[in-house]
């Protein structure tokens, strides 16, 4: 195992402690015993200036530590900004749908008002024909025709006066239920025209939408390359603060090196200095015809010393930590699950999240609130399906919302004590975590309570 710096000058110390320990033994037992030949003793100019050499380094250490800094922000900024547009691609592609889905019925409805008109048109057509044969029929007949006929036989004037008003009355009838008919048209015409205009704007609807996705996606796109790209940036910052690191280290190890040799020379003068005077002292107790040195040695000391749906806050908590550890998937999770994620043409492609089973953040609260209510996957959209209460109010059970007002991009679910459980993007889980406060909505959405 490599030793470490501390380590491998505590072993330099001990080695130089224990030279020094074994020379004065040696010293006390015989003058043979000397000290050995002195270490390499570098010069203070070059000591100085592999320190120099080593600040300069550290110097451009720090130049480019604060460089990396700016760029990992920089790179949040960008993970927001995606984040946002992914969420608007999102919205554009639940709007898309519906206004699909409200054409599709506009034009049902329009196709269903033409057919009545038709009908009605036919039906008057044929009621004027019948009154036109009925009219010229009972005149050439000068009665009505069949039994009515039968019936008015006579030619008195009592009976000719009874047909006249009968075929009046008869007529009559007719003539007003062509009325009705011709009335009938007209509202049948009127509902046609209503349904072909409700299918123009819902058209143009479509039509609306469709752009706003397209510009939705071109967004997106936009918001991928620049984060590519800035990551691409982070990573050349990363390998040259690596490589400048390196040589930072290497300048270091080399002052280590030189200021190791110098301190291996002074211990060298100072144990032959110890020595030195071990040796005279023998030499005056030989000298006094003494051979106690009447001093007495220490020893030395160490200094001692790791869900079903419902309609209650507990419920719907309980099914989100029960997904802990899923994989984020961006477009995943409905109310029965999680899903397979889908393709953004960015970052969640990149990841592979069409390939994962799993939710993304409005996902996850549609699965949690599935016992309670239906939310739509657009987390813009769950910020307003409740009642919204100020942060500072907020409770076990509410959602939480990231963004801007028109922008929200990121969505969780407060757990209480500033804890939340989210599935926050792409190369995450499901996993519970601190409450961020930058950039939180001024509201928490609640819909328990």
């Amino acid at each position: 195992m490599p030793i470490r710096r501390g380590e491998r000058d505590g072993v330099r110390r001990g080695l130089a402690v224990g030279a020094f320990g074994l020379a004065i033994l040696l010293g006390v037992t015989g003058v043979g015993a000397a000290a050995p030949p002195p270490p390499p003793n570098p010069s203070d100019s070059e000591i100085d200036a592999g320190k120099a050499a080593a600040n300069a380094k550290a110097g451009e250490v720090g130049k480019l530590t604060n460089q990396l800094a700016q760029a990992e922000q920089r790179l949040t900024q960008l993970q927001s900004d995606l984040e946002s547009k992914q969420e608007l691609a999102n919205k554009a592609r639940v709007d898309m749908e519906a206004a699909q889905d409200a054409a599709s019925q506009a034009d049902r409805d329009a196709k269903n008002a033409r057919v009545e008109a038709d009908a009605a048109a036919g039906a008057i057509e044929k009621a004027r024909a019948d009154l036109k044969t009925f009219a010229t029929a009972s005149f050439e007949q000068g009665s009505t025709i069949g039994s009515v006929s039968a019936y008015l036989g006579s030619n008195s004037p009592k009976d000719m006066l009874s047909r006249a008003q009968l075929l009046e009355a008869v007529g009559g009838k007719r003539l007003n239920a062509l009325e009705a008919l011709q009335q009938a048209q007209t509202e049948k015409s009127n509902k046609d025209a209503a349904a072909r205009k409700a299918l123009d704007v819902a058209q143009q609807k479509q039509a609306a939408a469709q752009q706003a996705k397209a510009g939705a996606d071109a967004a997106q796109a936009t918001a991928v390359e620049a984060r590519r790209n800035q990551a691409a940036q982070n990573g050349q910052l990363e390998a040259q603060k690596s490589d400048v690191e390196q040589q930072l280290f290497a300048a270091q190890q080399k002052v280590d090196g030189l200021q190791g040799q110098r301190q291996r020379y002074e211990d060298w003068r100072a144990q032959k200095a110890r020595e030195e005077e071990e040796r005279a002292r023998q030499a005056a107790l030989r000298n006094s015809g003494n051979g106690n040195s009447g001093g007495g040695g220490g020893a030395w000391r160490d200094p001692g010393p790791s869900a079903p749906a419902g309609a209650t806050v507990e419920a719907v908590i309980a099914r989100a930590m029960s997904k802990l550890g899923l994989p984020y998937a961006w477009g995943g999770g409905n109310a029965s699950g999680p899903t397979y994620g889908i393709r953004d043409g960015g970052v969640a492609d990149a990841y592979g999240d069409y390939n994962k089973i799993g939710f993304d953040c409005s996902g996850l609260m549609i699965y949690a609130f599935a016992g309670v209510r239906s939310l739509v996957h657009y987390s813009g959209y769950q910020y307003t399906s409740g009642r919204q209460v100020p942060i500072s109010q907020m409770r076990r059970g509410d959602m939480l919302f990231w963004g801007y007002p028109g922008n929200v991009h990121h969505v969780a679910l407060y757990l209480g004590g500033g804890q939340m459980i989210e599935a926050q993007e792409s190369g995450t889980v499901v996993h519970v975590t601190s409450v961020r406060y930058g950039e939180i909505m001024p509201y928490a959405t609640r819909l328990i309570g």
